[in-house]
């Protein structure tokens, strides 16, 4: 791993609108070395990258931004002005993410049609001033919210191919580099649906998304994102509960080739919760009636007192839950100490750096990211 580990976060475009806005200046950059922003769009009609949500990327005026209809504004020109205060800071456009992948497989389809999406991409880049592209196609080669192609897996390595020929083409013109990343599955089905022995030599890193491993869709309450898996008999015994773990995701990249500095780990700075659980093993591992109603952000567990449950520790899967008997709510989080452990677990594999989703869930301290950047370079608590 390099002297300075990548901290990756994601920028949802909507955190300005949400109550309690977060603003672009809020970012704490200086534990940052990449901002990821969230999303773009794949265009149905031209195949071409396009503005997520145009008002909040471009068209929102803030105090003290230049009126001239000509000038950028927005999100994108809040980026710039970010940049010029924290000059290491790299952003990248990322592009999809799980509502908006349904149009990379005709995107990626063809010849003609990666030529002119990778085009676009390098152009908005670009127009735009960021330092690279993001793809965040999920799911290629497997189904996420739309089904995709059975060619697409080739098709997958053939985009990123053209991608990094047009950023390197576009960079010659600028006098520049612009990065290439994905974020990548983290279950082992979906990442043997990825050529994994070849992408890696167009992509700068791999964002892995080690989270969502269980929620309301699980047959029974599970981590959200377990560093590793576990050895309890109640825990689910097929083979995606088997290896649904951080360390069973970078195993498959790193058995297939990819360089360890080229691997990055992600975390989720939110929880997964269910209602309706009983009290067996204090709701780990147990049936449930669906999602509990409350929100399970960092932020809004902290903000509410973590809605009074009590917390609980595994010490094999190296994170916590919070389970009340009488209400039967479980939530698995993530929280400093296990944030600690998953930095930690990235110095000593010597792998590229963390990522995780998103700002705005991390409470008003910081904790979540202290924790992290703490683990990654080994340094004492502040």
């Amino acid at each position: 791993m390099s002297d300075t580990p990548r901290i990756i976060a994601y920028y949802p475009s909507w955190s300005v609108e949400r109550t309690p806005h977060y603003r672009v200046a809020d970012i704490p950059a200086d534990r940052l070395t990449h901002v990821n922003y969230a999303f773009a769009d794949v265009s149905a009609r031209n195949g071409q990258i396009a503005l997520g949500d145009p008002w909040a990327d471009i068209g929102r005026v803030d105090p003290g931004d230049d009126d001239n209809p000509g000038g950028l504004h927005g999100n994108f020109n809040q980026f710039l002005l970010l940049k010029e205060r924290h000059p290491h800071l790299k952003t990248l456009i990322s592009i999809g993410g799980w509502t908006w992948s349904d149009n990379f497989s005709d995107a990626a389809a063809t010849h003609e049609s990666r030529l002119r999406f990778a085009r676009s991409c390098a152009a908005f880049a670009a127009r735009y001033r960021f330092d690279g592209v993001d793809i965040d196609w999920e799911y290629p080669g497997s189904d996420g919210l739309q089904p995709g192609r059975t060619e697409d897996s080739r098709n997958f390595t053939l985009l990123l191919a053209e991608l990094r020929r047009q950023l390197d083409l576009q960079a010659d013109r600028d006098g520049c580099r612009y990065l290439l990343t994905i974020a990548s599955p983290a279950g082992l089905s979906k990442i043997a649906a990825i050529e994994v022995d070849q992408i890696h030599q167009y992509l700068d890193f791999i964002n892995i998304m080690t989270y969502d491993f269980a929620g309301a869709w699980s047959p029974v309450t599970s981590f959200n994102a377990p560093l590793y898996g576990t050895s309890s008999p109640l825990q689910p015994q097929d083979d995606f509960f088997q290896n649904a773990h951080g360390h069973a995701a970078v195993e498959a990249f790193l058995e297939r080739g990819t360089p360890p500095d080229k691997l990055v780990l992600g975390a989720p700075f939110y929880g997964r919760s269910w209602k309706g659980v009983a009290s067996d093993n204090d709701g780990l591992f147990q049936p449930h009636e669906g999602a509990a109603d409350l929100r399970a952000s960092y932020r809004a567990l902290v903000d509410n007192d973590f809605y009074g449950m009590r917390r609980f520790w595994h010490e094999e899967a190296k994170v916590p839950w919070l389970y009340d008997s009488e209400k039967k709510i479980m939530v698995s989080y993530d929280d400093p100490e296990s944030m600690h452990l998953k930095g930690a677990y990235v110095r000593e594999r010597g792998l590229g750096g963390a990522m995780f989703w998103e700002l705005t869930g991390d409470d008003a301290e910081h904790s979540l990211l202290r924790a992290l950047a703490q683990g990654l370079t080994g340094a004492e608590e502040e």
